[in-house]
């Protein structure tokens, strides 16, 4: 009964339905960058990013209107709305909220209900209503700086686009740019022309020691690259090259071989020993029938292989932070945001969302061009 005409198998609707929930799993993190790319620190902090389109409740503080004073006997009073202060409006767009606390410490902000009487001692006292009037007895003439208060208020929800201003408006964001493109476009083009040329040797060509090459490359696949990091820079500084924009490609490329090799072996393993024993019968070289007939059959595996390096390479900020000098002028995107934009502001995690978002723009770009490839490249030489 299975196999009825227009009835799918019971495996076939599991198997749709963990893809999907597995692609939402997947998804559900770069949401929440992406919607936390758009609100500011305040907003971020008081609610999670599922909560952007609703009303949420932050603390703010300001000070009490100097322009409209009064004296009463010994007292001054000062009245106002605590959304029009210039530290509270720009929440406000509208003038708008509402007052769910206030008090004049920042240790319990919401200590009193809106409309009540808040005692200060000393003949002084605070009323603040739920749309945000308030009338401040102070026994001092307060001058040109008002008294503290802080308020709990309901804010609606705001979007902004302020964080990708930072971002794309940071000094030295543009050379920054265009170093990475610097290290990212060689370390991926380096790395491909030499590993083409050893997985052709791997594939089609047979000398002494073959397989004990075949397997040292499996080998280098489990080494962590950390562990080079430190002998290869004292290298590149004995050879004379120290921390350069030369280095960093020799540093990249060696470390992408592996993947490269076994990736690329795998694939033209797989081509079809037809053509490669007509090509020599017809008296053509290796070096011709690598030119002519593997590098455009293996083109699959060469963009699979491509997208993975570029992506690695455009996000690296470990081998970049070690093989570049840290000066300004030599800042890949990724340094730049970690040391000037987040190291300056701790834990702005708009910033860090915009800044990443920013960032993988290119990436994402590459990666749609050639994604039809990638499944191809991955699957090389896994049938017969």
């Amino acid at each position: 009964m299975d196999n009825i005409a227009g009835r799918k198998p019971a495996l076939i609707v599991v198997t749709h339905v963990t893809v999907a929930f597995i692609v939402l799993l997947w998804l559900i993190p770069t949401v929440g960058l992406f919607v936390s790319s758009f609100r500011d620190r305040d907003a971020i902090s008081a609610s999670g990013w599922w909560l952007a389109p609703f009303s949420t409740e932050q603390t703010f503080r300001g000070r009490g209107n100097v322009e409209d004073v009064t004296q009463d006997g010994d007292l001054f009073v000062l009245t106002g709305n605590a959304f029009n202060d210039p530290e509270i409006e720009s929440a406000f767009p509208n003038r708008e909220g509402t007052i769910a606390g206030f008090g004049n410490s920042g240790r319990s902000p919401g200590e009193y209900p809106p409309g009540a009487v808040a005692d200060l001692g000393d003949g002084e006292s605070l009323i603040m209503e739920r749309n945000g009037d308030y009338i401040f007895t102070v026994t001092e003439d307060p001058g040109d700086r008002g008294p503290r208060f802080y308020i709990n208020a309901v804010t609606p929800p705001s979007f902004t686009l302020d964080n990708y201003r930072t971002v794309l408006t940071a000094g030295g964001m543009g050379q920054a740019f265009i170093n990475t493109l610097t290290v990212t476009v060689p370390t991926t083009i380096i790395p491909i022309l030499m590993a083409a040329f050893a997985a052709y040797a791997l594939a089609w060509m047979d000398f002494r020691g073959r397989a004990w090459l075949i397997a040292a490359v499996i080998g280098l696949l489990v080494v962590p690259l950390q562990l080079a990091l430190v002998p290869m820079l004292q290298l590149h500084y004995n050879l004379g090259i120290g921390q350069s924009f030369l280095g960093i490609w020799l540093a990249h490329s060696a470390f992408g071989q592996p993947l490269a090799v076994y990736l690329l072996r795998n694939y033209m393993i797989g081509l079809p020993r037809d053509i490669i024993e007509s090509a020599r019968v017809d008296g053509g070289t290796d070096f011709q029938i690598f030119m002519k007939i593997i590098l455009p059959l293996s083109f699959p595996a060469l963009a699979a292989f491509a997208i993975f390096q570029f992506l690695w390479t455009w996000n690296d900020l470990l081998i970049a932070k070690v093989f570049l000098p840290s000066s300004e002028e030599a800042k890949v995107m990724t340094v730049k945001i970690a040391d000037d934009l987040l190291g300056s502001r701790g834990g702005d995690w708009g910033i860090l969302a915009a800044a990443a978002f920013v960032s993988i723009s290119i990436p994402l770009l590459v990666f749609f061009t050639l994604q039809r490839y990638l499944v191809r490249g991955l699957l090389a030489g896994s049938v017969k």
